[in-house]
Formats: C-alpha cells, sequence, structure tokens
C-alpha cells in the first residue's frame, strides 16, 4: 500500500529500536483523506503486531503517538506611510484552519522491516 500524505522519516538506535515519523498539515477538505490513511497504518500495525503493543523500552514490540493540533491563522493589512515614516497594521479576520497530524511509530527490527515493506517506504 502506497501512502499518499504520511511522508515517514526514519531514526534508528544503537539497540535495534527503529522510530519512523510523520507530520502531515492540510487545509480541512483533506482532513479526512488523512484520517483515513493514518487509521490504515494503524489498522495495519495492530492487526500484525496488536498484542504487542507498547513502550519498546519495557521489551513491547512497537508503539504509537498521535497528535493532532488546528490553527487559524489571520492575515495583517499593512500600510506604511510616506508621510509619517509609520507603518500601521490592522488584523483581518481568521482564515481557514489548517490541520497538522504527528504519527510516531517505533518497534523493533521486525516491526520496521514488516512496516517499510508493506507501506514501501524506502
Amino acid at each position: 500500500m502506497s501512502l499518499d500524505y504520511l511522508i515517514f522519516d526514519y531514526s534508528d538506535s544503537t539497540d535495534g529500536t527503529g522510530t519512523f515519523e510523520a507530520m502531515v498539515s492540510v487545509g480541512p477538505q483533506h482532513v479526512p483523506a488523512v484520517h483515513a490513511e493514518v487509521a490504515a497504518v494503524l489498522a495495519w500495525c495492530h492487526a500484525r503486531f496488536g498484542s504487542d503493543c507498547g513502550p519498546v523500552g519495557e521489551g513491547f514490540t512497537w508503539d504509537a503517538e498521535l497528535q493532532g493540533q488546528q490553527e487559524f491563522s489571520a492575515r495583517e493589512d499593512l500600510h506604511f506611510d510616506v508621510a509619517t515614516g509609520r507603518l500601521s497594521a490592522r488584523l483581518m479576520p481568521p482564515g481557514t484552519p489548517r490541520h497538522t497530524l504527528t504519527l510516531t511509530l517505533t518497534g523493533d527490527e521486525a516491526f520496521c522491516e514488516a512496516l517499510r515493506s508493506h507501506f514501501a517506504l524506502d
């Protein structure tokens, strides 16, 4: 299965543990697709390795951390007055929200290899 939104960065440690991290930031129209993709990844993880989910440092095979945030930004209307040499700013109404989701997957070598292979992460 290929992923359209989740682009994972991989790092490994000397103890054989690997970490995949992905951050996605999209407008509201893409949120359902991002959620579906994250759900597919987590469903696969649970189906393949689910009974051994927990802190890898405590002997579990894999673990996941999922975070989300919604941000609104507002444009400033800036104007420079040549006569006074001053800049004035008027805050405009907030725009469309930006949805940011972070997924971190940590696992042992077998988990990392299976995840990499199933989702074509190389």
